[in-house]
């Protein structure tokens, strides 16, 4: 007789997160979203004196997010933290250039003038690709290509906002049959 799978369901609008896992002999999937992230699961620490920074002309708008979707051979992970500083931006990039250190070389994407593309496709070596700041601000990437850190500082006034992410992908490659 085979084993029924398991869902478990939780949705609270309180906490703003809906997360829904089903699970069974041959079955694990699951989805997450959520307004809520801390900087463990981003992986990198909070600037000191930073605050979470919220976008005044939003109501609604969250300075944190996390969304995950897996299955058994695939998965996705996406955590986001958005922070301000009254300090000077280049003084909270130096600080996760050095913090993003941890996780392997970092790229400094700010002026990327073009696309840095891996010679071998199957390579886990990070590169910029096509990811680059905003303008004016600058952005850093460390870790692997399932496995990224990624930090974005801009200019606010005299400080900065700067976005913490990491992005964690599995998938046939990764995990095969």
């Amino acid at each position: 007789m085979a084993e029924r799978a398991k869902t478990k369901t939780v949705n609270t609008s309180k906490d703003k997160e809906l997360s829904l896992t089903v699970q069974g002999p041959e079955t694990d999937a699951g989805l997450i979203v959520s307004a809520r992230a801390t900087a463990k699961e981003v992986g990198l620490p909070i600037y000191p004196g930073s605050i979470p920074h919220k976008d005044q002309d939003k109501d609604n708008d969250s300075p944190a997010a996390k969304l995950g979707l897996w299955g058994t051979s695939f998965g996705f992970k996406l955590v986001v933290l958005k922070m301000e500083s009254k300090d000077a931006p280049r003084k909270v990039a130096d600080y996760y250039q050095r913090a993003l250190a941890k996780y392997g070389t970092v790229l400094d994407c700010t002026n990327a003038a073009r696309p840095q593309q891996a010679k071998d496709k199957n390579s886990e070596k990070l590169t910029c690709g096509d990811d680059k700041p905003e303008t004016g601000g600058m952005l850093f990437k460390a870790g692997t290509k399932d496995k990224e850190h990624i930090v974005g500082v801009q200019p606010n006034g005299t400080g900065a906002v700067f976005q913490l992410l990491y992005i964690k992908a599995r998938g046939e490659k990764n995990n095969p049959a």
